[in-house]
């Protein structure tokens, strides 16, 4: 391998959009979705999801050990295994809570269950319907075989303030209260910040966290999840907000890394950290024809954002 110059690497950071435009012109592969194809492959993806659901989800309820039960007050209409049923089946519908209730209500015949859509808004916080989805997560990352994957990570955030539309006599009255907490207000949180590491072979998630603080709390959390399903991992894309020395370091020298360096980047840092920004500079279409792959991380995220609002 040449000796990294920072000249090189200065250079090549400047050209860095000029490259990149002809990469897309001359290499970049035209992706049009084909909406046929698509509605189809949705269609095998929800049968297939109808007939494992029910079994995985008896499975992974069947690894949680009570020891301890509390037995005050009226005993629960819906047993936890239902509750982790009705979330997932609103998730995969694309209903609210009160859709979800009224479509259960619908169905009561078959189905055995009257709720309300507070059942449906408390299933989340129920610590057993969560042990049993994050059950099921490691249950199917076994059974699909997982393992040695191209990793791709994605953040976005979540907006946690009321819309216009929302607004009453009553947020007039308090208009007065909210200049004089301005700079209180500043400081609050606007965002739920989330971060999702796909796996581009079967495009299944393989580690996601949130935070209320930073995305970079948030992809600490979904680094964890994936330490936890012990897969291996053969390279990694990240977008920018990621390309720094910790993270090349945090995935080890095993893995290829794949990030755009910031513009003030320099060739400091571990052998690994130098070993991409060589591979960048010599190999600078291939490097982004493997980074251009992240994109699948984008189209992951916007499809979440479109379901679950």
């Amino acid at each position: 391998m040449k000796r990294l110059t920072q000249n090189q690497l200065d250079k090549t950071l400047k050209q860095l959009d000029h490259i990149a435009k002809i990469y897309r012109r001359d290499y970049s592969k035209d992706n049009k979705r084909d909406w046929r194809t698509y509605e189809q492959r949705l269609a095998k993806r929800m049968k297939e999801a109808t007939r494992e659901l029910k079994p995985v989800i008896q499975e992974a309820f069947s690894t949680i050990k009570i020891e301890c039960t509390d037995n005050r007050g009226s005993p629960p209409k819906v047993s936890p295994e239902k509750k982790a049923m009705i979330i997932l089946l609103k998730t995969i519908f694309q209903l609210s809570n009160r859709q979800m209730s009224n479509f259960l209500f619908f169905f009561s015949m078959l189905t055995d269950i009257d709720i309300s859509y507070k059942t449906v808004e408390r299933s989340y916080s129920d610590p057993l319907v969560q042990m049993i989805i994050h059950n099921m997560f490691m249950i199917l990352i076994k059974r699909k075989k997982i393992d040695n994957i191209n990793l791709s990570g994605d953040g976005t955030g979540y907006s946690l303030t009321i819309t216009k539309h929302y607004r009453t006599e009553r947020t007039k009255e308090l208009r007065e209260k909210k200049k004089i907490q301005k700079k209180k207000s500043e400081n609050k949180r606007l965002f739920v910040h989330s971060v999702a590491l796909v796996d581009l072979d079967t495009r299944m998630y393989v580690g996601y966290g949130t935070s209320m603080k930073s995305e970079k709390e948030a992809f600490d959390e979904a680094y964890s999840m994936l330490e936890q399903t012990s897969v291996n991992v053969n390279s990694v894309r990240l977008d920018k907000y990621y390309n720094n020395r910790e993270i090349v370091k945090k995935f080890g020298k095993n893995v290829k890394i794949y990030l755009i360096p910031k513009s003030n980047a320099t060739i400091r840092g571990s052998p690994e950290w130098k070993r991409m920004l060589d591979n960048f500079i010599e190999t600078i279409f291939p490097y982004l024809g493997k980074y251009y792959k992240r994109n699948n991380s984008e189209s992951e995220v916007a499809t979440d954002k479109k379901m679950c609002g």
